[in-house]
């Protein structure tokens, strides 16, 4: 329990002032993200200018900061597990916002639950399976590769998370889980090129009524997964294929002019069709005299001066600039399958 308070207090949270030695993730846009440590002295340079750590020292996180010559500006934002989703450097391919928000759902996950992971990887999703367990669960987080695990284990404390994730070098498809975790997790999250070896090990690590996630990026994958599942007495097998459209949003110029000839055309072609017949204009055109007003003027006109149709002021150009949202022409697509299946309590 000390190690879940030093843990909190030291967490940057948003909205305190900056430190040195915080992580801050410097945002320029929403495709372009950095994490950095403040240091003393230190200094970031970048399309927008420079920016020096130590005017960083003191303001809270979420300010606005302006380059020191003035080019451009930044946000330095608190690392939250999205942010540090989109920031952090990659060691392997990760799991982005969509699948995780998927994979903590349906496995559901909250504080007080025993979470186990196979491989860390980059320690995208770690971060967010910690806050979601966080303070009172836990997250076992284990890799083959002992120089990743080192640098996941760096960057869980550097984020303020390690007092709720354990880092361990091991093979789980060789070796399993752990003997000392058998029966009391409640979900599993593999990320192995062969996830079916891994299921007899995750009996015996679940909970009654406890739940695994697979991620695979071949349906061939899958299929065998599921079979093992299926064998090993699992329920409420489903697969999942989570696909991401983004749009962006911006102010964009669009004319209200009335005057380009293709309207100009549609607008000669209403007015024919419209028109009465030659019998019929007769009758209207004898009703409309004997309603003017003595001197022959129309009721409208008070200055002596009769209309013309179509004699109205032409109206200057106006530019209106309303928000567009459409699709970003790079959308990305398929990143892998997520399959999820219930412990079955045998009677």
């Amino acid at each position: 329990m000390a190690m879940l308070a030093v843990a909190a207090e030291e967490r940057p949270e948003k909205g305190r002032a900056i430190c040195e030695g915080d992580v801050v993730i410097v945002y320029e846009r929403h495709d372009r993200m950095k994490a950095v440590t403040v240091t003393r002295n230190g200094e970031l340079q970048n399309r927008f200018g420079v920016f020096p750590h130590n005017e960083w020292i003191g303001k809270k996180f979420g300010s606005q900061i302006v380059g020191k010559n003035g080019a451009g500006f930044v946000f330095l934002l608190a690392p939250t597990p999205e942010l540090w989703t989109l920031a952090l450097p990659h060691r392997t391919q990760i799991l982005y916002i969509a699948d995780i928000s998927f994979v903590v759902s349906f496995l559901e996950l909250r504080p007080g639950s025993i979470v186990l992971e196979s491989g860390t990887g980059s320690g995208s999703l770690t971060h967010s399976l910690a806050r979601a367990v966080a303070p009172t669960g836990h997250v076992h987080t284990f890799d083959f590769h002992e120089q990743r695990a080192n640098a996941a284990r760096e960057d869980f404390v550097r984020n303020g998370v390690s007092g709720v994730v354990t880092v361990k070098v091991r093979d789980i498809q060789g070796e399993g889980f752990p003997e000392e975790l058998a029966g009391c997790v409640d979900g599993v999250f593999l990320d192995l090129p062969q996830p079916w070896l891994a299921i007899p090990s995750v009996v015996r690590s679940l909970r009654s009524d406890g739940l695994v996630c697979s991620f695979s990026p071949c349906i061939e994958q899958v299929q065998r997964t599921c079979e093992v599942l299926s064998k090993e007495r699992f329920a409420d097998i489903r697969t999942f294929e989570v696909l991401l459209r983004s749009y962006e949003v911006r102010h964009e110029n669009l004319s209200t002019s009335f005057d380009c000839s293709e309207h100009s055309s549609e607008q000669k072609s209403s007015e024919v069709s419209t028109k009465p017949p030659p019998h019929k204009r007769q009758r209207a055109n004898e009703a409309d005299e004997k309603d003017k007003p003595e001197g022959g003027l129309d009721a409208g006109d008070t200055n002596g001066t009769s209309k013309t149709v179509g004699e109205e002021s032409k109206k200057p150009q106006r530019q209106l600039k309303p928000v567009i949202a459409r699709p970003y022409p790079e959308t990305k697509g398929h990143t892998g399958y997520l399959t999820f299946a219930r412990q079955a309590t045998l009677m």
